[in-house]
């Protein structure tokens, strides 16, 4: 048997060594991929001034990535196909070591922008192949391993991106956060070369290609990742920019998925979502996207607002919630053969969605200490959900269609993620506003409390050294900004409880589909 060769043979209950070591591979880059979304995060303000850009500007480093990576999934089943997946692979992973040097080496944010874009291009390719290898390589009774080690990418590379970071740029510079990318990538393309065989180039496929479909989902999902991205800097329809872009992607994506529907070879095959449980699969992946990214994103952003974290500090924290997940991981197969995967995914979701309701009721004094419980919730939940909602979303997809069945799980996961970022950023603002008015109405010029308090904030200031008009200033300042802090930890609160609504709804949907 050919060990390398993407065939039937790769079914057998012998798995060749090379197998592992190409599905390795490719994990690996998948991991580096992922990571690279969240690792800028941290180091936004020491690039920022590096480069001597606008904070406008710099938030473009993380949508450039995320846009180019949105583009770039849907294009891996087809150009995988049509290249091969070993050459398509090493190619992209030179691409993404080249991009992520020339990062390190940006003359100013727009040769900034151009790289993280070329990285988050070829990255994006790097993800949907590492679950599809999983598929293809292991004999179906050895999937499930291959879905935990795809798990443990998927779930704890976000987890310590932001940290990771982080410590680079404090212990090192921002440069080694591209730097970092360069010695795995490199290995990446070696256990690539040395584990699969190439296929021949299939130009009939390049010739043939769903060139509408491209240019559609490229301006669609491109554009709707953008607004997604920037509309709560921007006042969202307030203004032309993010109306025009929205209006972009309606128009593209109703008609890249018309045209797929109809197209006899269409670049990705949205035929598959006619099968409720592969498309009640995907709505899963949509919730867990949210609620993974969405938890990343608004942990470190409370922990650095309201407690005034540093990133080594928040790292503390978010390693409850991913050091577990390693313990778990290899576990799960082995429940597998016990539990049914509908079940074991809703506990997930359930665990998931419990960590984030004892965050619901958070106060001025809940720091690091008091976040750990919902880390550990969320790190036993995630790898219930990873490893056998992979198995409940393949049940009926014919090995052949994996590749696309790949592609759309991860548009869904990401685009679950940009979805919660904008939903959480939207909502923090708008229900700061609303708590902070509620705060003010409930202060009336006749409470005695808020007197007290502010006599007790003007003498502390006058004995400090101010003047009694000073010092009065300075005590109604006082008293407004732990007015502002208690209205941002209320929103902080909510945003939490609808991700906990959402993540609920999941755990219904998916223990309503039948094994």
């Amino acid at each position: 048997m050919t060990a390398t060769t993407l065939t039937a043979d790769a079914y057998s209950e012998q798995v060749p060594l090379k197998n592992w070591i190409a599905l390795l591979g490719g994990l690996i880059g998948a991991f580096m991929a992922i990571l690279d979304i969240q690792i800028t995060n941290a180091s936004l303000k020491d690039i920022q001034g590096a480069l001597s850009a606008t904070l406008d500007e710099s938030s473009w480093i993380s949508t450039s990535y995320l846009v180019a990576e949105m583009i770039a999934i849907p294009l891996s089943g087809w150009l995988s196909r049509a290249l091969g997946v070993r050459r398509y692979l090493t190619w992209t992973t030179a691409v993404f070591t080249l991009s992520s040097f020339l990062c390190s080496l940006s003359w100013n944010m727009s040769a900034m922008i151009v790289f993280r874009a070329m990285q988050g291009f070829s990255g994006g390719a790097l993800i949907p192949l590492a679950f599809s290898l999983v598929v293809q390589l292991l004999p179906a009774n050895k999937q499930a391993i291959g879905m935990a080690m795809f798990g443990v990418t998927a779930t704890f590379a976000p987890a310590i991106g932001p940290t990771f970071g982080g410590w680079l740029t404090e212990n090192l510079s921002w440069h080694y956060i591209f730097y970092i990318n360069i010695p795995p990538a490199m290995l990446v393309i070696a256990m690539i070369r040395y584990g699969l065989e190439d296929t021949p180039l299939s130009l009939s496929l390049l010739k043939k290609a769903d060139w509408v479909g491209i240019a559609t989902m490229a301006l669609g999902l491109g554009c709707l990742e953008v607004v997604l991205e920037e509309g709560n800097r921007e006042d969202w329809f307030g203004s032309s920019f993010i109306i025009t872009l929205s209006a972009i992607s309606v128009v593209n994506i109703v008609y890249f998925v018309i045209n797929e529907l109809q197209h006899p070879r269409p670049l990705v095959n949205l035929r598959l979502l006619k099968d409720k449980q592969f498309a009640l699969s995907c709505f899963a992946y949509l919730i867990l996207g949210m609620a993974l990214l969405g938890s990343i994103y608004v942990l470190p952003l409370y922990l650095t607002q309201i407690q005034h974290y540093n990133a080594m500090q928040i790292g503390q924290v978010l390693m409850w919630m991913g050091l577990p997940q390693l313990l778990l991981f290899p576990l799960v197969p082995k429940l597998m053969r016990v539990f049914r995967p509908t079940h074991m995914v809703t506990f997930g979701f359930v665990m998931f969605g419990l960590s984030c309701y004892v965050n619901t009721h958070m106060t001025v004094d809940f720091g690091g200490q008091q976040l750990v419980l919902s880390m550990i919730l969320r790190a036993i939940g995630s790898p219930f959900i990873m490893v056998p909602l992979s198995i409940v979303a393949l049940k009926h997809i014919q090995r052949d269609d994996t590749p696309d069945a790949s592609s759309l799980t991860n548009v869904m996961r990401n685009l679950g993620g940009a979805f919660s970022i904008a939903m959480i950023a939207t909502l923090l603002d708008n229900q700061t506003r609303l708590h902070l008015a509620n705060i003010k109405a409930t202060l009336s010029t006749v409470s005695e409390q808020g007197w007290q308090r502010l006599h007790q904030q003007t003498d502390w200031f006058i004995a400090t050294g101010s003047d009694a008009t000073t010092a009065l200033h300075q005590a109604q300042a006082s008293v407004l900004n732990v007015m502002q802090r208690d209205a941002a930890i209320m929103a902080y609160n909510d945003a939490f409880m609808v991700m906990t609504g959402f993540l609920a709804l999941a755990a219904v949907v998916i223990l309503s589909l039948e094994d």
